[in-house]
C-alpha cells in the first residue's frame, strides 16, 4: 500500500512537471517561468503581460487573460508544487510504528514532533473536566455557529426513497450512519476550535455513535479549551490527545486506548493529508472525506468592489500557511492598483503578515475582459472558495460549475463560512473541487440499496434476469431464478 501510494503521488508529480515543462521557483508563478524558459530556448510565445509595479507593491503577478495561449492557462492553473515522494517517505514509517506499537509509538512521535510527553493518549471524553474560564463572548460566539452548522447540515437529512419499478417490484435506498468516525482537529500554527464544530456537528446528526476527535495537545498535554468545549456541545465521544500522521494512523488501526475508526474526516498539514490517502489503500480498511491540499481562494471583483474589502478577503487565505494560494480575477473598470496597494499595506498590519506575504509569492492577479472570461477561468480554476464581489452575484451562480463554496456579493466575506454561516468548512482544495465535494451530512452517512418482490414480480421480471444470466454464461445466476419459477 505504501508503495501503492508514492507511486500515485509521484505519477502526478511527473504529470504536473510534463506539463510545466520547466523548473518553476516558489516565487515564480509556473505561467512566467515558462515564459522565461521560451525565451531562452529562442521559440516564439503568445506575449503575457507582466505588472512589475504590482509584484513590487504586493508580490502578485498579474496577466491579461486575453494574452495568455492554452498552454500558459495551464501553467497559471497548477498549484504550489508539493514534495509528495518526501512527504510520503516520512510518513510511511511513522504509520507502520503505530500499526505495530500502538499508544508507545503515539507517545513517542508526539515528543517527537510536538515536544510534549502524553501521559493518555485517548480518553473517553466525559473523562475530561469541562474547560474553565473562557469567556462568555467567546462561547457566545460558539455557540451561535454551533446552532448554524447544526440547523444547515439538519436540513439535509433526505428521506429514503421507495419506487415500484414495474408490478411486484420494489426497489428502496435507506441511510445508515458510519458506525465510528474520526474528526481531525488542525492546531499547530493556528488553532481551530472552529472545526471541530464543523466535522463533530454533522457526524452526530448522521448518528455515527463513536466520534473520535484528534487534535494537537497543548505543551501540558491536555486540550485547548475552546477546541475542548465545542467538542463536548458537538456530542464527541473521545479525545485523542495527538496531532500530524501519527493521530490518523492511531484512529486508522486503533490502538489500546483509540477506537478504530470507519471514517476519518477534517483538514490538516501535508503530513496529515498524506496519512489520510495512504491509509485509504491499507489494509486498515478506513475511508477518509476527501484529498485536499493547502488553503486557497479566487476572487473575482468587478468596478464596484471596494479594494479594502477584496484585499482582505485574499488575505483571509494568504494567512492560513506560506503553501496557501490566493487568486484576483478582475473585470474591467477594476481598479487593481488599489487592490494590490491595499493587499500590501494590510498585510503588513497582520500577525501573521509574514506567513500570508509568503503565500503571495506565489499567486497572481488575473485580468479579464468580460463575465464570460471571469466564470471561464474560475471553473477552469476549481477553488476551494469562490468569492463573487459583482453587481448581480446571484445571476452568476448558474454557471459557477467548480468550487468548494461559493460567497456571493457585497457582503458575504469567506470568513462567514470559515466559522459561522452554517455551510462546512471542510472543502476540497488543489483543483479537487472538479470532482470532490465538501463535509456534509452524507460523509458521515452511507446508503443502502433494498429490493423486495413478489411472486408476481419475479414472474414479470425473471425471464429477463435468466436471458442476461445466459448470455453472460452465469449459470448459477439463472437457476436462482429459473428454479424458483419451475421453469428451465
Amino acid at each position: 500500500p505504501v508503495t501503492r501510494a508514492i507511486g500515485y503521488m509521484l505519477a502526478t508529480d511527473l504529470r504536473r512537471a510534463a506539463l510545466s515543462q520547466c523548473s518553476c521557483s516558489p516565487r515564480t508563478p509556473p505561467a512566467l517561468a515558462q515564459l522565461r524558459s521560451s525565451r531562452r530556448s529562442g521559440r516564439i510565445v503568445r506575449k503575457m503581460t507582466v505588472s512589475m509595479a504590482v509584484a513590487v507593491d504586493s508580490e502578485l503577478k498579474t496577466y491579461t487573460y486575453s494574452q495568455l495561449g492554452p498552454a500558459e492557462v495551464k501553467q497559471l492553473l497548477q498549484r504550489p508544487r508539493i514534495d509528495s515522494v518526501s512527504i510520503m517517505s516520512t510518513v510511511a514509517p511513522i504509520v507502520e510504528q503505530v500499526r505495530l506499537r500502538g499508544d508507545e509509538a503515539v507517545k513517542e512521535y508526539t515528543a517527537k514532533f510536538d515536544n510534549v510527553q502524553l501521559l493518555k493518549v485517548c480518553v473517553p471524553i466525559h473523562e475530561l473536566a469541562a474547560p474553565q474560564g473562557l469567556a462568555p463572548e467567546v462561547t457566545a460566539a460558539f455557540d451561535t455557529a454551533y446552532n448554524n452548522i447544526k440547523a444547515f447540515h439538519e436540513a439535509q437529512r433526505t428521506a429514503d426513497l421507495e419506487v415500484e419499478t414495474m408490478p411486484g417490484v420494489t426497489c428502496r435506498r435507506v441511510t445508515r450512519p458510519i458506525s465510528s468516525v474520526g474528526v481531525y482537529v488542525p492546531g499547530g500554527t493556528a488553532v481551530l476550535p472552529s472545526s471541530a464544530l464543523m466535522l463533530a456537528v454533522p457526524a452526530g446528526l448522521a448518528g455515527c455513535k463513536t466520534i473520535v476527535l484528534a487534535t494537537p495537545p497543548r505543551p501540558d498535554g491536555s486540550i485547548t479549551p475552546e477546541v475542548l468545549y465545542c467538542a463536548l456541545k458537538a456530542g464527541v465521544t473521545h479525545v485523542l490527545a495527538a496531532g500530524g500522521a501519527q493521530a490518523v494512523a492511531a484512529m486508522a488501526w486503533g490502538t489500546a486506548s483509540c477506537p478504530k475508526v470507519d471514517k476519518i474526516a477534517g483538514p490538516g498539514n501535508q503530513f496529515v493529508t498524506a496519512a489520510k490517502m495512504l491509509l485509504q489503500n491499507a489494509e486498515a480498511m478506513v475511508a477518509i472525506d476527501m484529498p485536499a491540499g493547502p488553503s486557497e481562494v479566487l476572487v473575482v471583483a468587478d468596478a464596484g468592489a471596494n479594494p479594502i474589502h477584496v484585499a482582505a478577503d485574499l488575505l483571509s487565505q494568504a494567512e492560513h500557511g506560506p503553501d496557501s494560494q490566493v487568486v484576483l480575477v478582475c473585470l474591467p473598470g477594476t481598479d487593481m492598483s488599489a487592490i494590490t496597494r491595499e493587499v500590501g499595506r494590510q498585510c503588513d498590519l497582520l500577525p501573521r503578515g509574514e506567513t500570508a506575504r509568503k503565500a503571495l509569492r506565489h499567486s497572481f492577479a488575473v485580468q479579464v475582459a468580460s463575465v464570460d472570461e471571469a466564470l471561464e477561468f474560475a471553473n477552469l480554476y476549481a477553488s476551494e472558495h469562490l468569492i463573487l464581489n459583482v453587481e448581480d452575484a446571484e445571476s452568476w451562480l448558474s454557471r459557477v460549475e467548480h468550487a468548494g463554496s461559493v460567497f456571493l456579493g457585497r457582503w458575504t466575506p469567506e470568513s462567514v463560512g470559515d466559522y459561522a454561516s452554517g455551510t462546512n468548512h471542510v472543502l476540497p482544495t488543489y483543483g479537487y473541487a472538479r470532482m470532490y465535494s465538501g463535509v456534509s451530512l452524507d460523509t458521515f452517512q452511507k446508503k443502502m440499496t433494498v429490493q423486495n418482490l413478489t411472486l408476481e414480480g419475479l414472474q414479470n421480471l425473471g425471464p429477463a434476469v435468466a436471458k442476461m444470466a445466459e448470455v453472460e454464461g452465469l449459470e448459477a445466476h439463472r437457476r436462482a431464478v429459473t428454479l424458483r419459477l419451475g421453469i428451465q
